[in-house]
């Protein structure tokens, strides 16, 4: 007589599980009560959190609250549908356009999320396309061109291609080795794919130098913005000229998970591509889009910022005092100054101890560790919130300084 095997006991996921049990890799997520900001409540503790991306703290404004349950009780809980089943609600029109009338380009296409955004444009640029009655669209014959350090989600989405002949990288921020990148190259039609902030660093795109490659090679380009959107670009901030440049690019992708601290993306860019978007990303046409008091809320938020600099110039202000404060207690942060402040620690096993101590002081803080980064290159990345308070920033500095101390990195 056989006995049943579970249904799962061919495929390697319980091997998986009992290693990383055997390194204290934790795969169930903590348990988050109430809402997320300076403070988050895990597993019934709450704890200090500089791992929050929704880093402006706008969501938790009464005002915001009002104006997104407003537009709920307007336009509904959702779509219906996708895109080209359901169409858009009005709230994702005006938010689109609002987005071109930032970055100066001519159409916008939203997304559930910037990984689907990412997902769908290398999906449209590579793909052959055959819809019938002579719709088609050839692309298999284009070719990408990425920085190392890009992000999973755009890696991933280019996996199919094969590198050397349709895939090929440069090293990280390099004009110049995307130049000799792309003098080997002997195609009609190559993207140039690069993000404008570095998730795990901090680091910033030389994009005018970029762009200018791209230009002379006649290349497309592509710049993820997920970390930079309304964040950069004025006169008075940081990286000026980098960003005044973005706008040259051919295609900005932005997440709004990040400043607007909102899920949702989009990708900019001329009116022809971003029409047939529509059908060939695949994560347009194929999942529904933003919930229409989301994208409601999007659109007001990115008018809002721009119409008040002073929201963003003085948490940008704010960021700069800390950097400086971290200096001065001996764990300086990378120098790249952007709002992505990251320290360096070192080894791995370093690294699960001082998160553990810290923990247990009260502070959430993300840890980046291979295969985010190198082995034994683990990067603490912090990033601060508009409603953090001084006491809270003080806490934190006196505690990294004693754990620094005490594990020597």
């Amino acid at each position: 007589m056989t006995t049943a095997l579970a249904p799962t006991a061919n495929w390697p996921f319980a091997d998986l599980l009992a290693v990383a049990e055997s390194v204290n890799a934790k795969v169930d997520p903590p348990v988050v009560d109430g809402v997320v900001g300076p403070t988050i409540v895990q597993n019934g503790r709450e704890l200090v959190n500089f791992a929050s991306i929704n880093f402006l703290n706008l969501h938790q404004r009464p005002d915001i609250r009002d104006y997104f349950i407003n537009a709920s009780k307007a336009h509904g809980l959702t779509t219906g549908g996708s895109r080209m089943t359901q169409g858009i609600s009005r709230p994702h029109l005006e938010m689109e356009q609002a987005v071109c009338r930032v970055t100066g380009k001519e159409r916008t296409i939203s997304f559930a999320t910037g990984l689907l955004a990412n997902f769908g444009f290398l999906n449209a640029m590579t793909k052959y396309f055959d819809f019938g009655d002579g719709l088609k669209c050839d692309n298999t014959d284009s070719v990408i061109v990425m920085d190392r350090h890009a992000h999973w989600s755009l890696l991933k989405a280019a996996e199919h291609l094969e590198h050397g002949k349709r895939l090929h990288t440069f090293r990280h921020n390099s004009p110049e080795d995307l130049e000799k990148v792309l003098k080997r190259i002997d195609s009609p039609k190559v993207v140039v794919v690069i993000e404008s902030v570095y998730s795990a660093d901090g680091s910033i795109a030389p994009m005018g130098q970029l762009i200018d490659i791209c230009e002379k090679y006649g290349a497309l380009s592509f710049v993820d913005d997920a970390n930079g959107f309304m964040l950069y670009g004025t006169e008075n901030r940081p990286f000026h000229e980098e960003f005044a440049a973005m706008r040259r690019a051919t295609f900005i992708m932005m997440s709004f998970s990040k400043a607007i601290g909102i899920e949702g993306g989009a990708i900019a860019g001329p009116a022809d591509a971003i029409n047939a978007f529509e059908i060939t990303s695949g994560t347009s046409m194929f999942t529904a889009a933003m919930q229409p008091p989301t994208a409601a809320t999007v659109g007001h938020l990115i008018n809002m910022l721009d119409a008040d600099p002073s929201i963003v110039d003085n948490y940008l202000a704010r960021v700069e005092r800390f950097r400086a404060r971290l200096t001065e207690i001996g764990a300086p942060p990378f120098e790249t100054p952007s709002y992505i402040t990251s320290v360096l620690v070192g080894k791995d096993e370093t690294a699960d101890l001082v998160k553990e101590a810290f923990v247990e002081k009260g502070f959430l803080i993300p840890m980046f560790m291979f295969p985010a980064v190198k082995r034994n290159q683990a990067v603490m990345r912090l990033i601060i919130n508009n409603d953090h308070t001084d006491e809270q920033l003080e806490y934190f500095l006196s505690t990294l300084a004693e754990l620094k101390d005490k594990y020597n990195f």
